[in-house]
């Protein structure tokens, strides 16, 4: 079953320096040792960063009984029901180029951002419709096509296509979106950024974020996270002319052809709820599991704690001396790899917090997070065999 269930993973895939980090010193050696160009064993378990929800647990836990709110309350604790409203502007990053194209249909608009003034937009023989900037970025032009590209309008500023829903046109294919298609301005660039509600949003979110066909309750709490967290991210972004990203910087989005009943259902049936500290939106960073124990966070509640509901998903991994290479730049031949922090929570003394590696010409120290994210590992979990 694919699980793209890694919402906050691209803030913990940053590439730290190396240094020796703090942690508990390690139970055991836990190191792996060879002569030459040897390979290297790991026994992993979990899949992602194991902070707030386990994706599996919430499966687990909806397997077991527990509603929606009980599943939230466990990964959250202390946090509240809340409410979020509104719409939310997403960066749609396929769109490498400086023009927004979208297909030809009835109901068309154009609108200027800038004065609100909106243009229909109807061409005999009319395929595709194109907003493109002027060389200085001030103005937006419209295009159609016909038997090849018409300029139609130039709008002052920035501009978006307007229509129930639209397929947009990218260098790797086209997909279909709901609400508006803004061509934005980033500096001297244009982004397409989609500006839809927050529950069509989630629509797009939460069937690439959970398989559909698990539990209803576990797809509740889900829409709940997926809510909570681009709440947050909005209210707390400073990204100028968006809020979220469509990848795992943020949530995977994929727009209304990722829509499915499923979801839309558990999406409705938890219409406008989040979960709130303090009066304001919670950080819900969510993974697809945890190994059997949740990781503290940056916020009080994302806290280290024993997981009854994951099912603990394994894992194992031969380390090559290119990989090893790669997360420790300039050992030459690897040796030796030694974990000498772990967190302290659960089995192996827990998670890496560092890992030491021994070469030819060199020993560091590399942060587990580092290691992991440049390696490719599906978590920090991990001991050797």
């Amino acid at each position: 079953m694919r699980l793209l269930a890694r919402a906050a993973l691209t803030a913990l895939a940053t590439v730290a320096p190396l240094a020796v980090v703090p942690g508990v010193v390690a139970p055991g050696p836990a190191v792996a040792s060879a002569a030459g160009a040897a390979e290297f064993q790991l026994d992993g378990r979990g899949w992602g960063h194991g902070k707030g929800m386990s994706q599996w647990g919430a499966q687990g836990a909806a397997t077991k009984g527990l509603g929606f709110r009980q599943i939230v309350n466990f990964y959250y604790p202390g946090t509240r029901v809340g409410s979020a409203t509104g719409d939310i502007r997403v960066l749609l990053t396929a769109e490498t180029r400086q023009a927004l194209v979208v297909g030809h249909r009835s109901g068309l608009s154009v609108r200027s951002v800038s004065s609100g003034a909106s243009y229909p937009l109807s061409r005999a023989g009319a395929t595709r419709w194109r907003i493109t900037p002027s060389s200085d970025n001030a103005t937006s032009r419209v295009w159609v096509y016909t038997d090849s590209w018409h300029l139609v309008r130039s709008i002052a500023g920035q501009a978006e296509f307007v229509a129930p829903s639209m397929r947009l046109y990218l260098p790797s294919g086209s997909k279909v979106y709901r609400g508006k298609l803004r061509s934005a301005s980033a500096g001297g660039q244009r982004d397409v950024v989609n500006i839809v509600s927050l529950e069509t949003y989630l629509r797009g979110v939460v069937p690439r974020e959970m398989p559909a066909l698990w539990k209803a309750e576990a797809l509740k709490a889900q829409a709940v996270a997926a809510r909570s967290y681009a709440a947050y991210e909005r209210a707390n972004s400073s990204r100028g002319h968006f809020d979220v990203y469509d990848t795992t910087q943020s949530q995977v989005y994929g727009g209304a052809g990722d829509e499915q009943p499923q979801t839309d259902a558990a999406i409705a049936a938890t219409r406008g709820e989040i979960r709130a500290y303090g009066g304001t939106p919670a950080f819900t960073q969510f993974s697809s599991s945890n190994g059997g124990w949740t990781v503290k966070g940056s916020q009080p509640y994302l806290v280290a704690r024993a997981d009854p509901y994951d099912p603990v998903r394994t894992w194992h991994w031969t380390l090559t001396q290119a990989e090893l290479r790669a997360a420790a730049p300039g050992i030459g031949t690897a040796t030796a790899v030694t974990v000498v922090a772990r967190d302290g929570h659960g089995d192996w003394g827990g998670r890496a917090v560092t890992v030491r590696v021994t070469g030819t010409l060199k020993t560091v120290d590399v942060p587990a997070d580092t290691f992991r994210s440049r390696i490719g590992l599906l978590s920090t979990y991990f001991r050797r065999v």
